[in-house]
């Protein structure tokens, strides 16, 4: 019987990966007729979610055959995932080291860094201020959550943790972001290597600078070096790049097949006042762009196929490439900026997980401690608490549990509500995910346009001539 119902699941299965394959074979074929990248990366998401959808009414998302097919829709999403993660951090390291190399003048440095930092906080700021008015506006409350085995379990898991991170002293943590061993870093072994990386690119390119002013025949030759590498990596990019639908396909298959619906209906009002701060927080990015005499339109066209990634595969740091190179051939901006400008989202002023998400849960909780969420007090404290947590979050998943923690332990708040929400996290994970990311792209385009640098033919010009250059 046993073996007979194995047999059957195999089945399901294997019918399952069939009906995968025909629907990437599908964008294979849309890639031959040279159907352009954002059309086939809308065509995998949405065929990502009815098959999900459909996998869904058919089969229950806790079952074996679920389980079993997800587990092989993940060499396809996964291991797209797998391969940018591979390349993230000698992007980082080469992007940066190759934008000091491009300086006209080493006077710009500062200025966008300066730029490119203070926009990423400010608008962390703003969206820690959405977050408190969403969970003020829709009245949410920590005690009208109700929490099950596993919510508990994993509630009981943050408060481990937070041991630790209160254990651990305000120099400490800065300490941590300094690469002692970059070499390690540039494996990713640690939360914070992504901008222990950056910092160890930026001595590099200091490096570089002296000796340029110094040794130009040896600054000569190391800027052609440099060159050659990020010629190579960027190659590498693009090779990765073109599986971005077929990913896209998978991963919002596999996401929507495995999801509890239940769950988030139990939890629907936070889902649905977490995605309105986003979506707000979104028109804000919009309504900067307006301001710098942008069109929004334009932006959004040429963006959706850089977020739509980003909502499916919940990285930041995954979407480094492709963020890098929308703003680079796309939105106009410079790529000594852009590349700035995405490897300092990846780890600083993160809008969705690290502005919104605790400003919420903050919100949320206070009232369990006695305290007014509403003062004026609690709320300048906790935007500042916010900003400032924002430096160092990891551009992964988990990443928003992790500024959570830290902005929930400052402000002297339990942390167990951010387990109680685990049924929903991927979720909300998706949306929080696709406005960080958004976020360092408004940043390029706001420091090369405050410095006079953004090619506005490029951003003005349509998605098809864009593509061709």
């Amino acid at each position: 019987m046993l073996i007979r119902r194995l047999i059957v699941l195999n089945l399901f299965t294997v019918v399952n990966i069939i009906v995968l394959l025909a629907l990437l074979a599908l964008l294979f074929y849309m890639q031959k007729k040279h159907v352009s990248f954002s059309k086939r990366v809308l065509t995998g998401l949405g065929l990502g979610i009815v098959f999900g959808v459909a996998l869904q009414l058919i089969y229950d998302p806790t079952s074996d055959t679920i389980t079993m097919t997800n587990d092989w829709f993940g060499l396809v999403g996964s291991g797209y995932v797998k391969l940018l993660q591979m390349i993230v951090m000698p992007l980082v390291f080469i992007s940066i080291v190759a934008a000091f190399t491009r300086l006209d003048k080493s006077s710009n440095l500062g200025k966008i860094s300066g730029l490119v930092i203070g926009t990423l906080l400010v608008t962390t700021a703003i969206a820690a201020a959405i977050g408190i008015a969403a969970a003020a506006g829709f009245d949410l409350k920590a005690d009208d959550v109700v929490a099950g085995d596993a919510e508990l379990s994993r509630g009981e898991e943050l408060e481990s943790s937070l041991t630790e991170v209160q254990s651990t002293t305000v120099p400490q943590k800065i300490l941590e972001f300094l690469p002692a061993n970059p070499f390690l870093d540039l494996t990713g072994a640690r939360s914070t290597s992504t901008i222990a990386v950056v910092i160890f690119a930026a001595f590099v390119g200091v490096a570089y600078l002296g000796i340029k002013r110094k040794t130009p025949e040896q600054a000569e030759f190391f800027r052609k070096m440099v060159e050659s590498l990020h010629g190579l990596v960027m190659r590498i990019v693009t090779l990765v790049l073109r599986l971005t639908p077929y990913g896209i396909l998978a991963l919002m298959a596999k996401t929507v097949a495995g999801s509890d619906f239940n769950a988030i209906a139990t939890l629907g009002k936070f889902v649905i006042a977490s995605y309105a701060a986003l979506i707000v927080m979104f028109l804000i990015h919009l309504i900067i762009l307006s301001v710098l005499g942008l069109s929004p339109k334009q932006y959004v066209k040429k963006v959706f196929p850089v977020l739509a990634f980003a909502f499916t595969a919940r990285t930041s740091a995954g979407t480094l490439p492709l963020n890098i190179e929308a703003q680079r051939d796309k939105l106009g901006v410079p790529e000594s900026i852009a590349n700035f400008s995405a490897s300092f989202g990846v780890t600083i002023g993160q809008n969705g997980c690290a502005g919104i998400y605790p400003a919420m849960l903050a919100v949320m909780i206070a009232p369990t401690q006695g305290i007014n969420p509403l003062s004026p007090s609690f709320i300048a404290t906790l935007i500042v608490v916010v900003m400032i947590s924002s430096f160092g979050v990891a551009g992964v998943g988990g990443g928003a549990t992790f500024a959570s923690l830290i902005v929930l332990s400052t402000m002297n708040l339990p942390v167990a509500l951010a387990g109680v929400l685990i049924s929903v996290e991927p979720l909300i994970d998706m949306g929080r995910t696709a406005l960080n990311v958004s976020g360092s792209m408004v940043s390029g385009v706001v420091t090369s346009r405050s410095l006079g640098e953004l090619d506005t033919n490029t951003y003005r010009s349509d998605e098809k001539a864009a593509e061709s250059a």
